[in-house]
């Protein structure tokens, strides 16, 4: 299970972006530039977490039961809690 948050931080210099499991109080530097990293967006699903998948199109599924999405690495529903199909191969 994920304990701390991702975020999607920039380089404000070169514009470069990279994911980051950050923890709250701490500064992340830029390890080439050597700036300070300017979070852009929080990612989601917000932390704490079973999945490791952020919620993008490709990374997610329709549960069978409730129809809600889902991402693809879990086996239970996060909505309705029961166990969904496996995936197609």
């Amino acid at each position: 299970m994920r304990i701390l948050q991702k975020y999607r931080m920039r380089t404000p210099s070169t514009g470069r972006e990279v994911i980051v499991e950050a923890q709250p109080g701490v500064e992340y530097v830029d390890r080439e530039t050597g700036e300070q990293l300017q979070v852009i967006a929080q990612l989601l699903p917000v932390a704490p977490t079973p999945s490791e998948l952020p919620w993008a199109v490709e990374n997610l599924r329709f549960c069978n039961h409730c129809d809600q999405l889902a991402q693809k690495d879990l086996n239970d529903c996060p909505v309705c809690g029961r166990r969904m199909d496996p995936l197609e191969t």
